[in-house]
């Protein structure tokens, strides 16, 4: 399977994928963590990457492709691209990449969830410097530290309400089309992510095991 996880930021995307990481032998490519290590690095490209992550824009599809297929050619196990395609190009090139490699995209799933829940579980996420893990937190009673590790947690740059409210938007106008790309493909399916994540990931399994 080469499974695309679409959907909104805050999804559940990542969520999901670790279900599906337990589950199945497949290969998990988040571009968020492919980016997010490119910045860490502190090289020039990462700087650059960094300033245009941070505006909350999108990052030229010639560059993600490229650190895809690099990716993709390393592995034999089925893939799970979470978070790529963004736009209709990005689509095209994927395609084409795959192709290229001779292998297929074989199901684009995307997790629907309504805006104002889109907002409320970007601004309760909090990320541990240690572990790098992602949680959902109760702002009103939030952990002191990271419950996997002890870590420092931390609000990430993009998970305030303003930079949600504009990636949301940049999801709107360039994401959403990619969803007319591959309806007609027999291979898209839409899942309600306005559920339990256990949920979500069993109508997930309904569809890959049907």
């Amino acid at each position: 399977m080469n499974i695309i996880l679409m959907g909104c930021p805050g999804a559940g995307k990542g969520t999901q994928s670790a279900k599906l990481l337990q589950a199945y032998p497949l290969h998990h490519i988040s571009t968020g963590d492919v980016l997010r290590a490119e910045m860490a690095s502190d090289s020039e490209l990462g700087k650059q990457l960094g300033e245009i992550v941070n505006k909350g824009n999108l990052v030229p599809d010639e560059l993600m492709v490229q650190m895809l297929e690099k990716i993709v050619k390393a592995t034999d196990k089925g893939i799970i691209f979470d978070g790529f395609p963004r736009t209709v190009a990005q689509a095209e090139a994927l395609d084409a990449m795959m192709q290229r490699l001779q292998r297929a995209i074989t199901h684009v799933i995307m997790i629907d969830l309504p805006a104002e829940e889109v907002v409320k579980r970007i601004c309760s996420r909090k990320q541990c410097k240690k572990c790098k893990a992602i949680l959902g937190v109760d702002l009103n009673n939030p952990p002191a530290v990271c419950p996997s590790c002890g870590g420092e947690l931390y609000t990430r740059p993009d998970d305030t309400p303003e930079r949600a409210t504009h990636r949301l938007e940049v999801y709107r106008q360039s994401t959403l089309p990619v969803k007319n790309h591959y309806q007609n493909s027999g291979k898209y399916v839409e899942i309600n992510g306005n559920q339990t994540p256990e949920k979500v990931f069993e109508d997930i399994k309904k569809i890959l095991e049907k």
